[in-house]
This record gives structure tokens, sequence and C-alpha cells, in this order.
């Protein structure tokens, strides 16, 4: 049999600060911060807007939610060039999500489906054809090259909007 002696449970106790998060300056955190927010909101503002179309794909709209969280998570990573700073910005983004809609801010972390996309976008070549890819198998249309294409443009898009927004901030970045 198993025995489950070896598994440790966390409790809600929040983890201690890097040393590397302490000594960042507070203006480039705040800076983060906005980025994160920013991000958000247009996040929050297209899933809106595709929700008031009414949109008779459920799966087509639950995958695009997932498809830009992960590609501000990815965008993010790509264009601030500090860990730590990139990891406040990813954090002010679920944070805005969730205070804007607890279902958005659920339907954004699938984590299945963030590691078929990392999988795509860790690859040196062809990202984001390998990314519309995976969105149509996700969206269960696995070889459509309409779904395809739609992926690749959404996430074209998307990352588009990450690193415009990140490179006004760049100075402080």
């Amino acid at each position: 049999m198993f025995d489950d002696n070896d598994i440790k449970i966390f409790g809600e106790k929040k983890a201690p600060k890097t040393e590397e998060s302490q000594n960042l300056p507070k203006e480039k955190i705040e800076k983060a911060r906005e980025i994160g927010k920013s991000v958000a909101e247009i996040y929050i503002a297209d899933y809106k807007s595709q929700k008031a179309e009414n949109l008779a794909d459920t799966e087509f709209l639950a995958q695009r939610i997932l498809l830009l969280s992960f590609t501000a998570t990815a965008g993010f990573e790509e264009y601030i060039n500090d860990d730590a700073l990139a990891g406040f910005a990813q954090k002010s983004f679920l944070d805005t999500v969730r205070s804007e809609s607890v279902d958005l801010y659920k339907a954004s972390s699938d984590m299945g489906a963030f590691s078929f996309y990392y999988l795509a976008f860790r690859r040196d070549n062809d990202i984001e054809r390998r990314i519309g890819q995976t969105f149509a198998m996700l969206c269960s249309h696995d070889g459509d090259p309409i779904f395809q294409e739609l992926g690749e443009a959404l996430f074209c898009w998307f990352f588009s909007k990450v690193k415009a927004i990140v490179a006004e901030n760049l100075d402080i970045i």
C-alpha cells in the first residue's frame, strides 16, 4: 500500500519575501503592478466583449480565456527582464481579474492547458504556429486550420499588447 507520511500539506501562511524582491526599489515594484493591472484591464474588456456576443461555442470562449491568460503570463516572463518584477506583474494581473470576477479568475488558470501552451512556447521555432495548433487541439478542433489560425492570431494580438504595455514602462522596469 501507499504511505502518505511523506506528503506535506502547506497552510495559508504566506511565503516570506525573497531577498531579491526585498532589494527592489518600491517604484519598480509599483510599476510592475501597474503593468499587470493594465494587461488585466484589456483581458477583462475582451472577456466582457466576447461574453456579450453570446458565443454559442462555450468551449471556444473557455479556451480563449485560457490562451489570453497564458499569453499574459508568457509576456511578463518574456518582456520584463527581472523575474521578481515579472512575478509582481503576474500577481497584479491575477488580483485584478479576481477582483473583477471570481468566475473569470477561476476560468483563467487551468494548469493542464497552461502545460500544453508552455510546451509549445518553450520550443525555439514556430512558436505562434505551435500555440495555434495547441489552441485548436484544446478547442477539440485538432488539425482544423481555421482554429489554428485563430489561436495564432489571438496569441500574437495579446502578446503584442503585453509587449507594448511593458515597453511604455521600460524606463522604470
